[in-house]
């Protein structure tokens, strides 16, 4: 039921063209990730590719390592606030034997 449902669901946003709910006196939504469907035009010829953005390592490392020093003082601002209350608080292991 709830598959039958979805596939209506779409198929009324494919022939209306709206991606959402549009209330009395607001402006039609927009999809929020633009794609593009066609491949070929009307009469046959294939389109050219679309514009690629390149996705160096740069820019990877300019979001991952920023992301990674947040995410290790997080987790050592938490660690010492369990610690501070006693909620958890390692042991000290002697393995000098």
């Amino acid at each position: 039921m709830a598959a039958a449902a979805g596939r209506l669901l779409a198929a009324t946003v494919a022939r209306s063209g709206r991606a959402g709910w549009v209330g009395p006196g607001r402006a039609p939504a927009l999809p929020l990730v633009p794609s593009r469907g066609a491949t070929v035009t009307r009469s046959g010829a294939i389109l050219p590719k679309p514009v690629k953005t390149p996705f160096g390592l740069l820019r990877v490392f300019s979001v991952v390592i920023p992301f990674l020093y947040v995410g290790t003082q997080i987790s050592k601002n938490f660690a010492a606030l369990l610690e501070e209350h006693d909620i958890f608080v390692p042991e000290d292991d002697d393995d000098d034997d």
